[in-house]
């Protein structure tokens, strides 16, 4: 059960309107947080108007978009959600799903997904009291900051939620948080997930050890130095960092190709490696480290990335764990999973609905956020057991 005290009444009643390319996720979340608050002994107050439709059995606003056959589209919300806060889930990278277009399938795109959620939000906008938006892939966050005559399109998207009426965006491990300077009125909170990953590590090999002596944390590009720093300071251990050498003579699928990486660190020899990263792609970067870390005699591998894309297919990790170069990929649910990934042993998925709902029960509280978002004790904690039960083991 949720560990909140309610020393402050709702913002309003709770309305949580998924997207269909979250629903999966956004129904774990519903579920967590019907149980916390029909447990929850305070909300015996419920009489009282404050505390109106408190306890539910599910908080999911039915709401749908659809898609006339010219392509274009509609939001519609099926019940009221005057006076309500309002958290709307979307996750823009869920490719699985299509519309007609024209007697043509069409799959989703980002831009799609950005579509449907404004389309809520304007059936949505006036009536409620509060809209936060939970967004975990920040919407075009890789085009965050302008290195030529080129388009600013995350700012530009921040900025237009802004404009209507969205009061607070939630997104986890930002490509680059410095973009939400581009709202600087707004509220903007980007999400670690450092607690779940390491939670999620110590489920799936029981015998990995947090010191200095048998693990290094890798980041694989210099972008990447402070997610990776941050698991570094937390476990107290080495860290080491691959630099991209990169042909700037031409361009190849938009960007300049990757001639070689170059690893700065100490002495990789018989240590695990945690490769940190925010989203697996391709997967070309993320394996041609791991060869380079297997070079150096690492001993098992894990790529932990808070969003797994996997835009090429699985081939290339399955060739990769059999030569030996990976060992566990580690990505979470916060986008689209693709079903074969399940059916790899050495896939592990990190599920982070428990910490929507703590955010999402939170929030509707005005309660700060700050222990959720600054995990010390938890992790402290974890740690402590996990090095009494190692040390159990070997007695």
């Amino acid at each position: 059960m949720a560990d909140i005290k309610l020393q402050t009444i709702p913002v309003g009643p709770l309305g949580i309107i998924a997207m269909k390319n979250i629903e999966p996720l956004a129904k774990k979340v519903d579920a967590y947080l019907s149980e916390w608050r029909k447990e929850r002994e305070s909300a015996e107050d419920a009489e009282t108007i404050h505390f109106r439709d408190y306890q539910r059995d599910s908080y999911l606003i039915k709401a749908t978009t659809s898609r006339f056959g010219s392509g274009e589209g509609k939001g519609t919300i099926h019940e009221s959600v005057r006076g309500m806060d309002i958290y709307i889930m979307v996750d823009v990278l869920n490719h699985s799903l299509t519309y007609s277009l024209s007697g043509m399938v069409n799959h989703y795109s980002p831009d799609d997904h950005f579509q449907d959620l404004k389309r809520m939000i304007a059936a949505v906008e006036s009536k409620a009291t509060r809209i936060t938006v939970i967004m975990p892939f920040l919407y075009e966050s890789r085009q965050h900051r302008r290195t030529d005559r080129e388009s600013l399109d995350c700012a530009m998207a921040l900025q237009e939620l802004n404009r209507m009426g969205v009061t607070d965006i939630i997104t986890f491990e930002a490509h680059d948080p410095r973009v939400q300077n581009a709202i600087p009125d707004k509220q903007f909170d980007n999400v670690s997930c450092t607690y779940q990953f390491l939670k999620a590590l110590v489920k799936c090999t029981p015998d990995i050890r947090f010191d200095s002596e048998h693990l290094m944390v890798i980041s694989p590009d210099e972008g990447g130095m402070q997610r990776a720093v941050t698991f570094a300071n937390y476990l107290g251990v080495d860290i080491g960092m691959f630099y991209k050498r990169r042909d700037y003579t031409r361009i190849v699928n938009g960007k300049n190709p990757i001639v070689a990486h170059e690893f700065l660190g100490s002495d990789l020899n018989g240590k695990d490696a945690l490769i940190i990263d925010d989203m697996i792609s391709s997967g070309d970067s993320m394996i041609d480290v791991a060869r380079e870390l297997k070079r150096r005699n690492a001993h098992r591998i894990f790529c932990a990335s808070t969003f797994g894309l996997f835009t090429n297919g699985l081939e290339k990790f399955d060739k990769a764990v059999e030569e030996g170069l990976i060992y566990k990929v580690l990505t979470t649910n916060l986008t689209y999973q693709k079903p074969e990934l399940f059916e790899r042993d050495y896939y592990v998925s990190v599920d982070l609905s428990k910490y929507i709902a703590l955010i999402i029960d939170n929030l509707n509280h005005n309660v700060t956020l700050n222990d959720l978002l600054s995990p010390t004790d938890r992790i402290n904690n974890l740690l402590s057991r996990h090095k009494k039960e190692l040390e159990e083991q070997e007695h």
